[in-house]
């Protein structure tokens, strides 16, 4: 039997991201963003999410990819990283899929404009849509989640 990954599948401009629904704690829709002075140009500031501090990151930026407005679907997926919540703003989610896990080939030099080294591959859908999915060990680096420790502190 093949073995399975729940994906939740987002976008980013016309291209559709993958993160493991395991690492998904929430998706909210957008709220005030409260702008911590002195951090990363793509850290927007932080939420207050039930009583939970979480430094919000907007993944256009931390792509380097052209910023736009939000809209009625910007959506801050809630992920789990090295023991500490991230949000991350992204365009739209609102699908959820299950990939083979031998559908992901690994990812190549540079994918929609997203260096390789945040990628953990490129998933080949049954429609023949390609996913691009997101490592997120690499999306934070070590010294990004310290300095984003402090802010949730």
């Amino acid at each position: 039997m093949e073995e399975e990954l729940k994906v939740i599948v987002f976008k980013l401009g016309s291209e559709e991201y993958g993160i493991e629904v395991d690492k998904v704690q929430t998706i909210e829709r957008m709220m005030p963003i409260t702008r911590v002075p002195k951090t990363f140009s793509f850290v927007k500031g932080v939420i207050n999410l039930r009583g939970v501090v979480i430094p919000v990151i907007d993944l256009r930026g931390r792509f380097s990819l052209p910023e736009t407005e939000y809209t009625d679907q910007t959506r801050i997926v809630i992920v789990g990283v090295d023991d500490m919540q991230v949000g991350f703003i992204v365009d739209s989610a609102n699908d959820v899929i299950d990939i083979k896990r031998d559908a992901i080939d690994s990812p190549p030099e540079v994918v929609g404009g997203v260096k390789a080294r945040y990628l953990r591959g490129v998933a080949k859908l049954e429609d023949a849509r390609l996913l691009i999915m997101l490592n997120l060990n690499e999306v934070l680096n070590k010294s990004e989640v310290v300095q984003l420790e402090s802010i949730e502190g």
